[in-house]
């Protein structure tokens, strides 16, 4: 067999799924959209967790803060990873993490051993997000847009019915089942194991035809940058959670003390090393750096609506937790169909429209609830275009990095830009959280407002270059 027919060969083993290109997006959604019940569904349990382990606010919220921290760094991790070892090692370590994780957080005696069971199961929630990723990506161009088109209708079915699902998992069964939600991922592993045997053989063929400057797809993974990134992202992320936390100030200044040299390090590993972790050519690359703003804008709205819709619809309209998830669902039917318009937009010119439009009309619908005193209607729309812009934003951005990014980077590269996403959510709660001490939790959601908007301006103003040859 010559080169060509072999090249030929691979082409028509990756490009031809089985059973279609629709029910592959589907089965990776179902792989990536339990990871949003990691949040969601776990903050409607923190009350019934401080009651039964004698806790109190402020230190229950470690339970979302551990996940939050986890989670983005398990992300970048384990989708360089996919990289480097390929898709079916990541899944299946992924398994084994998610899997102890919720099996920690089931027995935990005591809220510390929770926490740990939190952040172990978040890393492996976080390796289910990268291969998901990895894998939609890795899909033929001709494919892709149905692909994705499934892919983002069924993270946002998860993404609406989080709410709900934890409110009567709380109230019906246990708080701890609401817990391990994300554990759920796990269903769909096998589902998806044939899918990263094929990305793993067409990985080999695409980074051997890769030019001599590109970084080979089984290079040796650079702990000390991980090690950085690790350390720079979770000090990041409690130091802006410090209010909600209720920190210390020795406990602040010590964790700045920590930011701060490490963020400096990881700046010096990435201009000088080759192999950085965190590569020198993505920080710089302008398509990357104006996507993850995009994603930073959606989620910090999202997870700030996330933090106040609930409350203010329980402590100002008294609904109950269930309630407030079911009329949430309607979301879910707006996200998926928005997500499935979004799958076939993206393979145009024009792509970038749909999500600005749907992150405008989010951070509208947020100020709108704000300025009318919190009014449930709004309130309610406000939080089911933030489901729609989370599906969009992340079709979008997979679709727009699959196309730029080479084969042998892909797997990190989407890792890095949803660990910004996360990050983006994190900064997004944390400035409600902080504010509502201050205002009003509506005055609140309505200053957050100003993240989608921003990421609003940034979709619009996106220009997509030509797709890099690996």
């Amino acid at each position: 067999m010559t080169t060509r027919q072999a090249a030929s060969a691979a082409t028509t083993t990756v490009n031809t799924p089985s059973p279609g290109a629709r029910s592959a997006g589907l089965r990776y959604g179902a792989l990536f959209g339990p990871v949003v019940f990691g949040v969601t569904a776990a903050g409607v349990a923190l009350p019934d967790v401080a009651g039964a382990l004698h806790a109190s606010p402020a230190a229950t919220a470690w339970v979302l803060t551990a996940h939050a921290l986890a989670l983005g760094v398990g992300t970048a991790l384990f989708g360089r990873l996919a990289d480097t070892r390929g898709v079916r090692a990541a899944l299946l370590l992924g398994s084994v993490t998610l899997t102890v994780g919720a099996v920690i957080c089931l027995v935990a005696p005591q809220l510390g051993v929770l926490v740990a069971g939190r952040f172990v199961q978040a890393a492996g929630s976080g390796a289910m997000a990268a291969c998901a990723m990895a894998l939609t990506a890795s899909t033929a161009p001709a494919l892709r847009p149905r692909v994705l088109a499934g892919f983002g209708a069924t993270m946002a079915v998860f993404s609406a019915g989080a709410t709900l699902a934890g409110g009567v998992l709380t109230a019906w069964v246990s708080w701890r089942v609401a817990l391990i939600l994300p554990a759920l991922s796990l269903a769909a592993v096998p589902l998806c194991l044939p899918g990263a045997a094929a990305r793993r053989k067409s990985g080999k063929s695409l980074a051997g035809s890769a030019s001599a400057r590109s970084r080979p797809a089984d290079a040796a993974m650079d702990l000390p940058g991980a090690g950085l990134l690790t350390l720079t992202a979770m000090s990041f992320l409690v130091l802006i959670q410090s209010s909600a936390l209720a920190l210390s100030t020795p406990v602040v200044l010590a964790t700045a003390a920590v930011l701060l040299p490490s963020l400096a390090c990881l700046v010096r590993r990435v201009r000088t090393s080759e192999n950085s972790f965190v590569p020198r050519r993505l920080v710089t690359d302008g398509v990357f750096l104006r996507t993850a703003a995009i994603g930073i804008g959606v989620y910090g709205g999202l997870f700030a609506a996330m933090y106040a819709v609930p409350q203010l619809l329980v402590r100002e309209h008294g609904w109950s937790v269930p309630a407030v998830g079911l009329w949430l669902l309607p979301g879910a039917v707006a996200g998926a169909v928005l997500s499935r318009l979004a799958g076939r937009l993206t393979a145009g010119s024009r792509g970038n429209l749909l999500p600005a439009a749907v992150a405008l009309a989010f951070g509208v619908a947020l100020l709108g609830a704000a300025l009318a005193g919190s009014g449930v209607l709004l309130l309610i729309l406000g939080a089911s275009l933030g489901f729609g812009a989370f599906s969009v934003t992340q079709v979008f951005s997979t679709a727009v990095m699959s196309a730029h990014i080479d084969a042998a980077r892909r797997g990190g590269a989407m890792g890095l830009l949803n660990l910004a996403f996360f990050v983006g959510g994190g900064v997004g709660s944390a400035t409600a959280g902080a504010l509502a001490k201050s205002v009003s939790l509506g005055t609140a959601l309505g200053i957050v407002a100003v993240f989608p908007l921003v990421g609003a301006v940034f979709a619009a103003t996106f220009r997509r270059r030509e797709p890099k040859q690996p």
